[in-house]
């Protein structure tokens, strides 16, 4: 499938609501559990979104846009999340995040990205050379697999429960 700015929105769009539906309210421990050391829960994921709204996807577009590949993006922090969310409810993690991704899709609309400008090049601090194109691509990937982890981590939290069908849920042994 070729990207489709207007597909990217569609899903971007629904990346809130999504994930507001499957937690929002759930009781402890659900959305503080994880995988184990070093892996995240639920909470975390939210927490490391919002980063992403703030410091990645449109700042990263704009460089891009403003200055093409003799402005390297600013590494992304991926951990900033566990000093930046500390204090705050996971229904306030939801709603900054639901906040940041309308403003963000606004601002993303307002850009009038043709073809040509989906093709400008920019520079990635370990990747170098990418497209705008492939930025915003990656934004769409990046929401599905974090809605996937958020899934597989709270599957994972009745691993042992679901007895012998484990041999039949494949996200338990991901």
């Amino acid at each position: 499938m070729e990207y489709a700015l207007a597909h990217a929105i569609d899903i971007l769009a629904r990346t809130p609501a999504t994930l507001n539906s499957l937690l929002r309210d759930l009781p402890e421990p659900w959305p503080v559990l994880n995988e184990g050391p070093e892996t995240w829960s639920p909470y975390d994921v939210i927490g490391h979104l919002i980063h992403g709204e703030e410091t990645d996807w449109i700042p990263r577009a704009k460089i891009i846009l403003e200055h093409g590949e003799t402005r390297a993006f600013e590494p992304f922090d991926r951990a900033a999340m566990f000093e930046a969310s500390k204090g705050k409810s996971l229904p306030e993690l939801l709603d900054t995040f639901a906040r940041l991704r309308a403003a963000n899709l606004r601002e993303l609309q307002a850009m009038n990205l043709t073809a040509h400008l989906l093709d400008k090049r920019g520079r990635h601090p370990e990747l170098g050379v990418v497209t705008l194109r492939q930025l915003l691509s990656t934004w769409v990937v990046h929401d599905l697999g974090h809605i996937r982890q958020v899934v597989r981590v709270m599957s994972k939290q009745y691993r042992d429960a679901v007895g012998p069908w484990k041999a039949y849920l494949s996200i338990l042994t991901e």
